[in-house]
Parts: C-alpha cells; sequence; structure tokens
C-alpha cells in the first residue's frame, strides 16, 4: 500500500512556501511519501535517491516521453541508452570543455562585464532579475551561436518550455501556452539549422549539424531537440545559483569574508551552495519493476520523484547538513563537479548533467568578478526573502546595495 504522509503534502502551499522544513519529516517518518493527486512516488533519503539515479535499468527515464519531449519537439539525452547517448553525450561533452570552455568563459566574463556596467555606479541591482536571469540566457545563446538580438523572444519561449517541464500539474490553458511557446521556438531554431548545415561554424548547433551518429547525420528533428535540452537546462540552474550563492555569503559574512580574501574558497562556496540549495530539486525516473525501499515499495510502473534537497540534507550522508559551511570536509570541492559528487545537484550516474564543468567555470568566473565589485554588499532595505519553484527552486529577487565602484576602478575594462 502506498504511503501517504497525514502531516504534508509536497502539493501543498506549505511545503512550497519552505520544503527544507518538511524534508526531515519526509525522511525519517514517509522517506517513500505517495502522492495520489498526481499518482507519483517521492523518495527523500539520499542513499534510496542515489540508488535510483545510478540503476539505469530499474529506473528509466521513460516518463520523460510524457514530461519533457513534448516541448523538446523530441527525445533529449536523458532519454537515451546505449551507443546513441554516448555519441550525442560526448558532442554536447566537447562544447563544454577544453578549448571550447575557454571561449566560452572569454563570453561570460564579456556578458557579465557588459550587464554589470550601468549598475556598479549606482550601487544597488537585483542580482536574480537585473543580472543573473538575462546572463544565463546571453551566456547560453553565445554557446549554441543564437543571435543575441532574439534574447528576448528566445527567454519567452524558453519559460514556456521549462514551465511544462518543471510543472507538476497544469492547467489546460497554460499547457496549451507552453506548447505553443515550443513551437514557436521550433520554427525559430529551423532556419538556423538549415544555416549551419549549409555553413557550419565552431558554435554548438553547427556541431550538432555536421555530427552524425552510425554513420547518419542527425535530422533536423534530433538537432532540435538537443539544442532545446541545452537551452533549458543551462539557463534554469546557472541564474538560480548565482543568487543563491550570494545569500548564503550574505548570510553568513565570517564565510564571506573568507572568500574575499581568499578567492581560492570560492569553488568550495559554489559546492556548498549546490549542496546546501540545489537549484534542481525533483529528477523523475519511472520503476520498471516493484522495487522494495527501507519506508515502503514503489510498484512497477510508477513515477518515481528523486528528491535533491531532501537528499543533499540527510545526516546520514553529511554531518550537521542543515549548515552552510564551505569548510565542510564530507564534501569535497575537487570532486563536486564530478560523477564521484557525494552531493546530487547534478544527478548522478549515467544521466548526470553534461555541463558541470562548465556550470562551475561560469559560477566560479563570474563570482570571481562581483565579489571584488560588490563592496560591503547588503540586501536592500525592507527586503523579505522568498524563495519559488518545487522543481526548480530559487530566489524570486535579491535586491542588493553595495558601495558604488569608482570612476575608472570597475574592473571591467
Amino acid at each position: 500500500m502506498p504511503v501517504v504522509s497525514p502531516d504534508v503534502s509536497v502539493l501543498s502551499e506549505d511545503f512550497a512556501a519552505d520544503p527544507y522544513r518538511w524534508f526531515p519529516h519526509l525522511r525519517e517518518r514517509a522517506p517513500v511519501h505517495y502522492e495520489p493527486a498526481i499518482d507519483s512516488y517521492f523518495l527523500s533519503r539520499h542513499e534510496d535517491v542515489k540508488r535510483v539515479l545510478t540503476d539505469h535499468e530499474a529506473f528509466t527515464t521513460r516518463t520523460l516521453q510524457v514530461r519533457a519531449e513534448p516541448v523538446m519537439r523530441g527525445p533529449v539525452l536523458a532519454q537515451m541508452t546505449g551507443a546513441e547517448h554516448t555519441a550525442k553525450r560526448k558532442i554536447v561533452v566537447r562544447a563544454f570543455t577544453g578549448q571550447a570552455l575557454e571561449e566560452h568563459i572569454r563570453a561570460v566574463r564579456a556578458n557579465a562585464a557588459e550587464l554589470m556596467a550601468p549598475f556598479l555606479p549606482r550601487g544597488r541591482m537585483d542580482l536574480v532579475n537585473d543580472f543573473g536571469k538575462p546572463l544565463a540566457v546571453h551566456v547560453t545563446l553565445d554557446v549554441l551561436g543564437l543571435d543575441s538580438g532574439d534574447r528576448r523572444r528566445v527567454a519567452e519561449w524558453n519559460a514556456g518550455v521549462t514551465e511544462f517541464i518543471t510543472s507538476l500539474a497544469l492547467t489546460p490553458g497554460r499547457r496549451r501556452r507552453c506548447l505553443e511557446c515550443a513551437e514557436q521556438l521550433e520554427a525559430h531554431l529551423r532556419p538556423v539549422i538549415e544555416q549551419r548545415r549549409r555553413a557550419p561554424g565552431e558554435d554548438l548547433i553547427s556541431k550538432l549539424c555536421t555530427a552524425g551518429f552510425d554513420g547518419i547525420a542527425m535530422s533536423d528533428r534530433e538537432v532540435t531537440a538537443l539544442v532545446i535540452n541545452v537551452l533549458a537546462a543551462a539557463t534554469e540552474p546557472a541564474d538560480k545559483t548565482l543568487a543563491l550563492l550570494f545569500k548564503h555569503l550574505i548570510d553568513h559574512p565570517e564565510q564571506l569574508a573568507q572568500v574575499r580574501r581568499d578567492p581560492g574558497l570560492l569553488p568550495a562556496a559554489i559546492a556548498e551552495t549546490l549542496r546546501y540549495t540545489p537549484p534542481v530539486q525533483l529528477i523523475p525516473r519511472e520503476a520498471e519493476e516493484d522495487t522494495v525501499f527501507g519506508g515502503g515499495t514503489v510498484p512497477a510502473g510508477a513515477t518515481v520523484f528523486c528528491m535533491i534537497g531532501a537528499a543533499n540534507r540527510d545526516p546520514g550522508a553529511f554531518s550537521d547538513p542543515d549548515t552552510f559551511d564551505i569548510h565542510r570536509p564530507d564534501l569535497g570541492t575537487a570532486r563536486s563537479f564530478t560523477a564521484a559528487a557525494q552531493h546530487l545537484a547534478f544527478g548522478s550516474g549515467l544521466h548526470q548533467c553534461v555541463g558541470a564543468a562548465f556550470a562551475r567555470a561560469e559560477l566560479d568566473t563570474v563570482a570571481g568578478m562581483l565579489l571584488p565589485l560588490l563592496d560591503r554588499v547588503r540586501y536592500r532595505p525592507g527586503f523579505r526573502y522568498r524563495e519559488s519553484g518545487l522543481y526548480t527552486r530559487g530566489p524570486v529577487a535579491l535586491p542588493l546595495d553595495f558601495t558604488p565602484a569608482r570612476k575608472g576602478g570597475t574592473g571591467l575594462g
């Protein structure tokens, strides 16, 4: 029989307001929690979540045919296995490593400098809406080789795609709107793909257009799906993680001072942010057979949501897990952006996030630029912090005040 916790529903307003408050209850009393309204199971213990994510035969990504494929306009990397997955994943990984990564980071610096420049003399900005969200879109468009002049439209369409993927329940009207966004994004990409087939460059779309699988070039549908896959995956977590990083450092001024004195601690601060408040909170899988966990049984064919935020705060995996500590010995900065990571913010196993190395480099670069510029950084008076999102989660806004940069001393030239 499914275990329904009488004290909490993952779909409730109380849970949405602060899921971290409820994670200990779920881990201890309902580690296999059932939500009848959406006929899905939620796992909250680190051991159970890791087991699901690493056993891709017992827990498949078939659920993405419904949750993602309609707006991705085709199968995404997480749905693939075997030789196809290996070949296509390798193409995407190459776009985020080596010389390509160095070129992307130069573009990250340029985009960040351009976006920051108007705010430095004012001494105030909203790190989420003025900077983080537009930066994530700018950077991803650069990686893909899309015209930055189209960023507003692309961002709007991408928001619809993301809403479809990350919503646990959509009204018919919102579902139609999300599908319309996906159709418009596909129509926008179609002539770009045709042009890159004729005259490829060094961008990711060109590489997808010129690469093949089993000696056969990928179809326009396959390229489109991978492009939208990258667009959604690269924009959503990036802006949230940057804002969360600064929130935690501002809330822990002694650790902020340590990072300012020793920038070499910045990767540890990023890794701890990913553990403490992962931007991706839920990862779905489908059970191939009845599976017994410590707190109950998941039946064959059921949708299972791995609760990354709860797993990353499991005292069975981390000491004093509800404390933000960039010096924690059980995290391991070096391995936190690899397949050996103890935290699960990038997933785990076969379908671990392909952009982990790029995420580290991007966040390290941008935060490293901002920290010296945002002197005496603090929340704007009267600000009340609020987060939103169940599937992906981050600050709604983060309005900051700081000492305005002196003329000629911005360090952005």
